[in-house]
């Protein structure tokens, strides 16, 4: 590092993932500046525009999750106000975080995904779109927040769909709900990394709790899988990440079913253009099994920053 860069970590904001954005952008914070960079934390507010404006860092660390952090609207004030930034950029960040969209440009790819519907969430709350067992979730959140899981004997659908205060958008999408495996695989650049199986400990799916409390799963990394799926993970989580326009880092999520077919079925569920990055984040723990240090992993984040993503 010829110069010592000033980096803005920008966490926090007013998404439902406040939370695990300001544990991602700490643990990074704490990393740059371990290996060297001046570091801001930003805890990112309304005045976000102004803030930057006045602190003039050389690199935008976007540690941001959900609505606003990684849909494109926060990659698009970067380019306003010309600041390099880590991660995808305005583009692939809005179409990764609309499933709907996601999993049109995959398909169109070659990249096998669930068989799904999209509707009105009052609509999906009336009778079974798909036949049980399915999965209705928001268009537009991640870490799980909205999943509902629609077990094979359910009379009617989850009437939580119903509810008034339902805080995560009317359109909900009803997907084929894919038994067996989870595996993720991040993408460094246009590497493809190691590929972990997540094993839920104490729920039922790759929640929340299970992402982010301590021992809420445990990750088998590598991933105790076949050499032909391992590498066919690491191939179809590339191809994504190239399909979707991605820059930088992503983790790619998929369920692998071993009874369906001669060889199974492996199913991508979506692209995380903004991987959670704290103590107990997959990234971070693929990365190293790779070689790459939590130091290394950001230091590459931000000297691989750019506008124009």
């Amino acid at each position: 590092m010829a110069e010592r860069k000033h980096v803005a970590v920008l966490m926090g904001g007013w998404s439902a993932e406040r939370p695990v954005s300001l544990w991602s952008g700490e643990g990074c914070a704490a990393a740059l500046e371990r290996a060297g960079y001046r570091v801001t934390r930003v805890d990112v507010q309304r005045d976000i525009a102004s803030v930057l404006q006045d602190l003039k860092p050389d690199v935008a660390f976007n540690a941001l999750h959900g609505p606003f952090g990684e849909d494109g609207c926060i990659q698009g004030l970067l380019e306003i106000l010309g600041i390099p930034y880590t991660h995808s950029g305005v583009a692939a960040s809005a179409l990764a975080m609309d499933k709907q969209k996601a999993k049109a440009v995959m398909k169109a790819a070659g990249i096998p995904v669930a068989e799904h519907k999209v509707m009105h969430r009052l609509e999906a709350a009336k009778a079974h779109a798909l036949p049980p067992p399915y999965v209705a979730k928001p268009v537009r959140e991640g870490s799980s927040f909205g999943v509902l899981i629609v077990k094979e004997n359910a009379e009617h659908p989850p009437q939580e769909l119903y509810r008034e205060d339902w805080p995560y958008g009317d359109i909900v999408m009803v997907e084929r709900y894919i038994p067996g495996r989870e595996l993720t695989c991040a993408v460094m650049g246009n590497v493809a990394l190691g590929v972990t199986e997540v094993m839920p400990l104490g729920h039922g799916f790759y929640d929340f709790d299970a992402k982010y409390a301590p021992g809420g799963s445990q990750h088998v990394l590598p991933a105790e899988i076949s050499p032909f799926v391992y590498q066919e993970v690491q191939k179809l989580s590339l191809r994504a990440h190239q399909a979707l326009g991605c820059k930088g880092v992503t983790r790619a999520d998929f369920r692998f079913d071993e009874q369906r077919g001669g060889r199974g079925e492996l199913i991508c569920l979506e692209v995380n253009t903004q991987p959670g990055m704290t103590q107990t984040s997959l990234v971070p723990e693929i990365a190293a099994h790779a070689g790459h240090s939590y130091e290394d992993l950001t230091s590459w984040m931000v000297e691989n920053a750019s506008c124009g993503r």
